[in-house]
């Protein structure tokens, strides 16, 4: 009987590599989690913050087969976890992301130049942001003298209840869509080619490289290698919408991210979706074999429809929402923004930022 870790294993790629594993009689799970869940078949829900010390060592009375980690460390967070997984377990798989690599004109490969390798802006490199941190925790992993991990880069990855445009997540242009008001998005994003990859699929080629000796001490992303640009991206998500509700979506392109980055993450834009990401997948093939990977149309149509049938939203970035507003001349009922002291600040970002 195999016995595997999973670290915060109820996202876009966690719940399907659970249910794939639960299907196999020889494995035991272990799922951490922050909310109350029942066990089913051979899982066993753990509740818990993953990236609390004391819980993690609670967790550590047993050697794993595998831990599979999901969690989001900055660097020095993972300075000090890093001994005590890679101890605790025969393969340890640590979830980094393709948006670690520097902008390439030619597909990427696992060994095709990273940001924090080579990018030269001070400003950026000083920070620990997303991209820079996952390279820099790759790093400790390679030199901490073991070789009992594996690394993933996965890339956009969705699922019925994360379906993401550009930098935006569906709160930021679905609900705009659904409520009648504007999907503002930029041109400049909209051009860029990009690889969307179905979670299912990262989940599946993650099984194939549990306890694969070929995968021990590597680095793979696992990405699908079809490519579309933005902008027909959003001209699906629109012919999906109004099929489905009969709405008609207004779009406004504005000319480029430059106002946008003043309300987002300025580096994800900047170092991630201005690129184009297209993926070479010639590495992961030749450990698991050829895998056919869902067509990014058909993929998303049936994530969006059945998201449609069903919508759950997460919070809002409501300064991101003003922003959006401003643009378009438009404006969120106060009634759908919560507090006053939010209420406010909608307020000054929607009239005077």
């Amino acid at each position: 009987m195999l016995e595997i870790l999973i670290l915060g294993g109820t996202g876009a790629m966690g719940v399907p590599l659970v249910e794939i594993l639960s299907q196999k009689e020889d494995i035991k799970l272990y799922v951490t989690t922050r909310a109350r869940k029942e066990n089913k078949r051979n899982v066993e829900y753990i509740q818990g913050n993953a990236k609390e010390e004391e819980f993690i060592l609670s967790l550590m009375n047993r050697k794993y087969d595998a831990i599979v980690d999901f969690m989001v460390y900055n660097t020095e967070e993972w300075k000090q976890r890093l001994d005590i997984l890679l101890g605790h377990t025969k393969q340890y798989f640590f979830f980094s992301s393709s948006r670690c690599y520097a902008d390439s004109k030619m597909p990427i490969k696992e060994d095709s130049p990273r940001l924090v390798d080579v990018c030269k802006d001070s400003e950026y490199i000083a920070s620990d942001e997303y991209a820079l941190a996952k390279g820099r925790e790759e790093d400790l992993l390679r030199n901490s003298g073991k070789r009992n991990w594996t690394i993933i880069r996965p890339y956009i990855t969705y699922n019925t209840y994360r379906i993401q445009l550009g930098v935006y997540e569906k709160e930021n242009w679905l609900k705009r869509a659904l409520e009648g008001r504007t999907i503002v998005f930029p041109k400049d994003i909209a051009n860029r080619k990009t690889s969307l990859t179905y979670g299912p699929d990262v989940a599946g080629a993650v099984v194939d490289l549990i306890g694969n000796e070929n995968a021990y001490g590597e680095t793979f992303h696992i990405t699908t290698t079809e490519y579309h640009t933005w902008g027909e991206v959003l001209e699906f998500y629109c012919s999906i919408i109004e099929k489905k509700t009969g709405k008609k979506i207004k779009v406004k392109l504005i000319d480029d991210s430059q106002d946008l980055q003043k309300v987002w993450n300025k580096w994800q834009i900047k170092y991630d979706r201005l690129y184009n990401r297209t993926f070479d997948n010639t590495k992961i093939n030749s450990v698991r074999g050829d895998y056919n990977y869902k067509g990014t149309w058909e993929g998303l149509g049936e994530c969006l429809n059945e998201f449609l049938e069903n919508p759950k939203w997460l919070n809002m970035n409501w300064r991101y929402e003003a922003y959006c507003d401003r643009v378009a001349r438009e404006f969120t009922p106060l009634r759908e923004i919560p507090g006053l002291k939010m209420k406010l600040r909608y307020l000054k970002w929607r009239f005077f930022d």
